[in-house]
């Protein structure tokens, strides 16, 4: 059967989250144009890195929107140059009713944005009706466009916060006037046509290489060309929230400019210049064919899927090598321990035994959202909406002080949020365009056809080919069932995984199973009209935003774990899977923190075959720097802590925080680039401990992992000019 989501009731003792909420009145208008939003780009094609930035946008609209209310919090655009865009804003007297006036702003500025974004949509008609319909509900007029807010209009106000939303979206380097589209990119390999063997005279084994489909239909469930072209590979050119020049990379190809943001470095090459990891290549994308074995429910293998065994990661690996002992590479998994208990009920978590076949399919389609998707950014969006729902989250932000109310705390963590998911897209593709790194159907493909690369006395050995593992990667000798009428396969690679669509006639009834097949048909655990993603792997798009989506929940809660302790999404039996029948029985995810959640999000995307460990754990490590950095941004116009654009600057002005420190990095920030200035920590005795030379920069990062707690000094200063802040480490 098709997916089918279930709603049912909250429990103390977790949180379930199933399908998409139930907005009621008793939600802010804020939840309530997230939710239209939300809509509107399930109806719009599946563009992850569009989508982030209209989730960023619309959190700035509706910020703002309640920011220049208020006494305290900065607007993030009016009054300010962001990236050489100014905003003029004159100011407004402030209203009696002060609520009903940022009700009012807010719903015209989202209206106008939202309404302006998906007017071409697949699925406009649809989406401008919801738009209209809200608008009809609150008792708004959607006609009225006038921008002039100096009248004391909150509905101008809000048209003109849209208005240069949409303005400053149409110079920030997304090329939104072209329809977004690629301004230099093309790829170096010819399409793939996966429904045909092999990888088809692939140019480069490195490189992606684009896909040729009969009936091409996106993660959104909309018909697309049969060949999609590169999904945003200069995305690196657009301007981000929390990142900065310090943090950019840029490279040349073919005389055009990449920037790419927080760097890994490459991925494991296989061949050519620089190709100095073939090992690590070779054992990366066999263990995704691998990991295709643990697709069968009726193998016998039984997990404990609760937080009691899954769970729990305390670190990850910093090299391509340290791989290699995080993941299980026959029974699929990570290093998880899982929790002694869980800290809210002081009680241990249930087991819950399911099928590993089950888990790693329901985990694979729960993560990749599917038909009718939201895209990865919208889908955190949908786990913060549910979060923000449960009867036990406190809403004191980031843990601490009075508690907000709903309307404060929505657009507060949509601001947060969106930043997070926008520059995670900045990073994550900038990352794929430059790298243009090929996927798990053309590289199995490939080594499948140079041969086998374990035995040099075969006469089907190639240094590129395919290492043997028995009962998974074995060659093809006479008398196999896959040898062919006339032995044609002999000598062939076979692979013991997942059969793929040819074995599913009826996906409502049909399961393809697991069994032996030919190298050289391979196909990820994805539907057949969409088979992977239309653009490179490396880094996972996935674990990126998953990652900083974690952070910013984390940091904005002031708390690891879900409220009461534990989230929950539950896959009915034989009703949640598209392409296939399942689950034979009902599975809940479960997660402890948010954390644990990001985790399962990287591992879904190896089981559905989309990408190798090379691809996720740089991912993961990126988004925690993306999210934290977003966090800690957003913190400071919450708080006023941000200069005017019309300030004066001086060399006292700084901004040094998280102060206090509590984790790896101290940042100290000027509004403007300083040039020759040094900066130096001294401890309480007097000492030395950090000295830096700031060279055409206005941000310094500091990891402080080797300090102890305590009081410390930041001084910084030039031509005899010194200036003192004082900061604790906890």
């Amino acid at each position: 059967m098709g997916k089918v989501f279930f709603f049912h009731a909250l429990f103390t003792l977790g949180f379930a989250f199933v399908g998409r909420a139930q907005v009621t009145n008793e939600h802010s208008v804020a939840r309530k144009w997230n939710e239209a939003l939300l809509f509107a780009i399930r109806n719009d094609f599946a563009r992850p890195t569009v989508h982030a930035r209209n989730l960023f946008h619309g959190g700035i609209a509706m910020y703002d929107a309640w920011a220049v209310y208020d006494d305290v919090a900065q607007p993030y655009l009016l009054g300010r140059n962001i990236n050489n865009f100014m905003v003029e804003f004159e100011g407004i007297d402030l209203p009696e009713d002060l609520e009903s006036a940022r009700e009012k702003t807010i719903s015209y500025a989202a209206y106008r944005l939202f309404s302006y974004r998906f007017r071409d949509a697949p699925g406009k008609v649809f989406s401008i009706n919801y738009f209209d319909s809200l608008m009809n509900s609150l008792g708004y007029d959607p006609e009225h466009i006038s921008e002039d807010y100096g009248s004391g209009d909150p509905a101008a106000l809000g048209n003109y916060i849209a208005s240069q939303i949409i303005s400053y979206g149409l110079q920030d380097g997304s090329n939104e006037i072209g329809d977004y589209k690629n301004q230099n990119y093309f790829p170096s390999n010819n399409s793939l046509i996966p429904s045909e063997s092999g990888s088809q005279n692939i140019n480069n084994p490195n490189l992606w290489q684009p896909l040729f489909l009969i009936n091409s239909i996106d993660q959104a469930g909309n018909e697309v060309d049969n060949i999609v072209e590169f999904l945003s590979p200069e995305w690196g050119n657009v301007n981000t929230f929390a990142l900065n020049d310090s943090d950019k990379t840029t490279y040349y190809r073919d005389d055009y400019e990449y920037h790419v943001f927080l760097d890994p470095g490459p991925p494991p090459y296989i061949r050519g210049e620089g190709a100095s990891m073939d090992d690590e290549y070779q054992w990366g994308h066999s263990l995704v064919a691998i990991w295709g074995s643990n697709l069968d429910p009726g193998d016998s293998v039984m997990w404990d899927i609760s937080p009691a065994t899954i769970g729990n990661i305390q670190s990850y690996p910093r090299t391509i090598e340290g791989l290699r002992d995080f993941y299980n590479v026959k029974e699929g998994g990570d290093i998880s321990t899982g929790y002694n208990m869980n800290p809210v009920t002081g009680q241990p978590y249930e087991s819950q035994l399911v099928p590993r076949g089950d888990y790693a399919r329901v985990l694979a389609e729960f993560w990749a959202d599917g038909p009718d998707s939201e895209t990865p950014p919208g889908h955190w969006f949908t786990i913060l909406n549910y979060v923000n729902d449960h009867s036990l989250v406190k809403k004191q932000f980031a843990g601490q002080g009075e508690r907000l109310n709903d309307l404060e705390w929505d657009v507060k963590s949509y601001f947060v949020l969106g930043g997070a998911m926008h520059d995670a897209a900045i990073s994550a593709w900038s990352i794929k365009g430059w790298y243009d790194y090929i996927r798990p159907i053309s590289a199995i493909r490939f080594m499948a056809d140079q041969g086998q690369s374990s035995d040099i006395n075969e006469t089907n050995y190639h240094q590129e080919g395919v290492p043997l593992i028995d009962g998974f990667i074995e060659v093809i000798s006479s008398g196999d069932p896959l040898a062919g009428e006339n032995d044609e396969h002999v000598g062939k690679i076979k692979l013991y995984t997942w059969r793929g669509p040819d074995y599913i006639d009826a996906p409502e009834t049909d399961v393809a199973g697991v069994g032996w097949i030919l190298a050289e048909n391979w196909w990820p655990y994805q539907r057949p009209s969409f088979v992977t993603p239309p653009f490179a792997g490396y880094v996972s798009g996935h674990s990126t935003y998953s990652r900083a989506a974690a952070e910013v929940l984390t940091r904005l809660t002031g708390d690891e774990y879900f409220p009461g302790g534990m989230g929950e999404f539950i896959a009915k039996k034989n009703e949640f899977l598209v392409f296939e029948d399942g689950p034979s029985v009902d599975v809940t995810l479960q997660w402890a923190k948010y954390k644990d959640a990001s985790d399962q999000c990287s591992l879904s995307r190896i089981w559905g075959g989309i990408h190798p460990p090379a691809d996720d754990i740089p991912g993961r490590l990126i988004g925690e720097v993306v999210g934290n950095r977003a966090f800690e941004l957003a913190e400071r116009f919450f708080s006023g802590d941000i200069l005017l654009a019309n300030e004066r600057f001086t060399l006292s002005d700084i901004i040094i925080y998280p102060n206090p420190v509590q984790d790896r990095w101290l940042t100290v920030e000027w509004p403007v680039d300083l040039s020759k200035v040094n900066a130096v920590i001294i401890s309480t005795s007097g000492e030395v401990i950090f000295e830096n030379n700031i060279i055409d920069s206005k941000i310094l990062r500091i990891d402080i992992t080797e300090f102890e707690s305590g009081l410390y000094f930041f001084r910084w200063g030039k031509d005899g000019n010194w200036s003192t802040r004082r900061f604790i480490i906890h």
